[in-house]
């Protein structure tokens, strides 16, 4: 592990670690976050509206119209009150404030009236009188708000129980809470609270508190005690976790068993508004016997009265994004229970979502830095993709809240970051040895070299290198004709056609020298038969150099040939990058390099395009070689064997080059021994070359004037040994 990489690896795990901290103290914003998630699937897949004895008698624009503008007079909601009664309906619950003294009360307009007589003053009626009569022994919950100002907490008409430790701080507080007019406080059958999501910083309402508590005792919220009526049940049942004091886990209401939050919430899995879940106070209170249809609706319902009248502003917004009357949340809190549809945040939840942001940040990290940005890519996608489908199958499946954004998230911000860094710090070093040596290697050879390290520091190192020069014939002719604009781009064009088989197996292009190329294999990574590579690459140029020439690419015409000359050898030499710290250069030097070079000027006066040494030739037994002799090269003491290259395997295989093989033997010994008759078989040589290459019959014509370049030599015995035996 390098420095560097050591150095991504604990910026990305503290950057993972301070995500993983920021998810446990659990900010609003990723609150909102991830309730809007939960919105989501709930506008996918809303609970569907069922017929439930649950009902919304609504004091709606229509009403209004008919009986007057709000507020009502009591005395016409006791009739309310006689007539639901009367229909047989299981619970009456007001989302209604009954906090001051009816107005409208008769008592109350003449006591306004100066000199009445108060004996004549008590015997006028008074609505809240007839209202607490009317609601005397009948199943009526009256609802409280919450208020900031006084001492009033109202009476609880249910018991409480539970289990484990007390759950009194569980619930969201109270201070205090808007007074019910003191008869009715007595009379009613229940009272609950009509908050629906105090103290929440969103208009959303998602789940609502099923208790209060101000330190000392609970209060139920209007829809569990109508509940609560309904089934004549006179305790709650407070089921506490075993191993966490002040959380809550369910309450048992009658038969009913409501999965909380630990704060006791009803997280609410709202069905979409409908008009089949409403039923207008003015059809309930129209003069007469109510109709079928209203009586078969109300009959054992639990009945919420309130109002859907836009002035009165009780309108709320739901999860699927829909403006409903607030009476209408309480009314599906009921439905959601008696249908058993419930949504849960298990406990283990926010367990969960935090080690997965470890965890997936933490893996994210290290396939960055230590394997590759675009695999930690592919990664992250497919766990961004588990995550997603995991939260939704949970949702849908079991109604369980799983948040799979935050996790997300925190990968997308990881990889992003151990990416960055990657690119700006890591890769830094790779980027350098891509614009060093993009240019001569290919792209495999420059895959391995970038991950190999310290491969650009300065220095060489002794090495067998198998190293080629390439030269164009006759250029200061071809230059002399041409202006030095069309010299570069004849240049340009051949050069950059043959230089592209040398990157094509793996070899490195070390310069460009005037008209003349030099490369070598086997540096700066290993290579598999290199020499072998680089006579592939060398016949390569040899078929391409044909097809320009074909193509008169570089309009010479016809009669104007371009021939290069190609020489390989194989030998020790020192290879790295040489110059200065700041500027350098990657290259070879030493004697390998030098009888290379001589090799291919020795291409002139063998008459042939591609020579290698006898170095070389140890490594090329498959390949279709002819001794060319021993040449002095400049430089060199003793003389160096050369050899031909005919073909690939191919070639070598080939009847023809069998042919031409045993005379080209003969050649050889006649040169050795009878010089005189030489030219008889040279010629009858020439005439079998012409079919493999025309190249050989200029090496055949010049052959006679070389008898000193042949004498015994053992290594090429045995290697035109191995060719005949094979």
């Amino acid at each position: 592990m390098t420095l560097l990489q050591q150095a991504g690896l604990a910026i990305g795990l503290s950057l993972v670690a301070a995500l993983t901290i920021l998810r446990g103290t659990d900010p609003q914003s990723l609150r909102l976050a991830r309730e809007a998630t939960f919105d989501l699937y709930q506008r996918w897949a809303p609970r569907a509206f069922e017929e439930m004895p649950v009902r919304v008698v609504d004091i709606d624009e229509a009403s209004l119209r008919q009986f007057g503008q709000w507020p009502w007079p009591r005395d016409r909601l006791a009739t309310l009150v006689d007539k639901l009664s009367e229909l047989g309906v299981s619970a009456i619950a007001f989302d209604i404030l009954f906090a001051e003294p009816d107005r409208l009360s008769p008592r109350n307009v003449v006591g306004d009236v100066p000199g009445v007589d108060p004996g004549l003053l008590r015997q006028l009626p008074d609505n809240d009188e007839i209202f607490a009569r009317s609601i005397a022994g009948k199943p009526v919950v009256l609802g409280f708000g919450l208020s900031n100002k006084g001492r009033y907490l109202p009476s609880v008409k249910a018991g409480i129980a539970f289990t484990g430790e007390s759950p009194i701080a569980a619930p969201p507080h109270m201070k205090a809470a808007t007074p019910l007019r003191p008869e009715l406080e007595v009379t009613a059958a229940g009272i609950g609270h009509i908050s629906l999501n105090p103290g929440s910083p969103s208009s959303v309402v998602r789940a609502v508190p099923l208790f209060l508590s101000d330190g000392e005792q609970l209060y139920p919220n209007l829809a569990l005690e109508a509940l609560r009526i309904a089934q004549g049940a006179s305790t709650y049942l407070m089921i506490a976790a075993p191993d966490a004091a002040s959380t809550i886990t369910s309450i048992k209401v009658g038969e009913f068993i409501v999965p909380t939050t630990a704060a006791g919430e009803l997280w609410l899995y709202v069905s979409p508004d409908t008009t089949d879940r409403y039923i207008s106070a003015g059809r309930v209170l129209a003069p007469g016997e109510a109709t079928a249809d209203i009586k078969a609706a109300l009959e054992g319902s639990i009945v919420f009265v309130g109002t859907s009248a836009a002035g009165l502003q009780d309108i709320r917004t739901t999860a699927l994004g829909e403006n409903v009357p607030g009476v209408s949340l309480h009314a599906q809190s009921v439905e959601q229970i008696l249908s058993g549809r419930f949504l849960t945040r298990p406990d283990w939840a926010n367990g969960l979502e935090i080690l997965s942001i470890a965890i997936m940040g933490g893996l994210l990290v290290v396939l960055t830095i230590f394997i590759s940005p675009a695999i930690a890519l592919v990664a992250g996608l497919l766990i961004t993709a588990f995550a997603l489908v995991a939260s939704w199958l949970a949702f849908s499946v079991a109604g369980l809240l799983l948040d799979p954004l935050a996790p997300v998230a925190a990968g997308t911000i990881t990889h992003f970051a151990a990416t960055s860094f990657r690119f700006l710090v890591t890769d830094r070093e790779r980027r350098a040895i891509r614009r060093a040596f993009g240019q001569y290697l290919s792209p495999s050879l420059l895959y391995r070299i970038e991950h190999t390290r310290n491969a650009l520091r300065l220095g060489g190192d002794d090495r067998e290198l198998t190293v080629m020069f390439v030269d164009v014939r006759n250029f200061t002719e071809i230059s002399e004709r041409l202006s030095p604009t069309a010299v570069v781009r004849f240049l340009n064009t051949l050069l950059d056609a043959l230089s592209r088989h040398v990157t094509a197996n793996e070899g490195t292009l070390d310069k460009y020298i005037g008209d003349s190329i030099m490369a070598f294999w086997n540096a700066p990574l290993d290579v598999d038969d290199h020499c072998c590579k680089a006579v592939r690459a060398a016949l390569a140029m040899r078929e391409t150099l044909a097809d320009l020439n074909a193509a008169d690419t570089f309009g010479f015409g016809a009669d104007q040939k371009v021939g290069i000359g190609i020489g390989i050898h194989t030998g020790i030499a020192c290879v790295g990058n040489m110059g200065a710290e700041a500027r350098f250069n990657y290259s070879a030097v030493g004697d390998a390099v030098n009888v290379a070079s001589r090799i291919e000027a020795a291409c002139k006066s063998v008459s042939f395009d591609i020579l290698v040494s006898e170095d070389s030739a140890k490594s090329l037994m498959e390949f279709a070689l002819l001794d060319a002799g021993k040449l002095a090269l400049r430089g060199k003491t003793g003389r160096t064997n050369v050899y031909v290259v005919v073909g690939d395997e191919k070639v070598a295989v080939s009847a023809e080059f069998a042919e031409l093989k045993l005379i080209h033997e003969q050649l050889i010994q006649a040169l050795r021994l009878r010089p005189g008759t030489s030219r008889k078989i040279a010629a009858a040589a020439r005439l079998k070359a012409a079919r493999l290459t025309a190249s050989l019959q200029e090496f055949y014509d010049r052959i006679p004037r070389r008898p000193d370049h042949f004498h015994t030599n053992p290594i090429a015995a045995n290697i035109n040994l191995s060719r005949t035996s094979g």
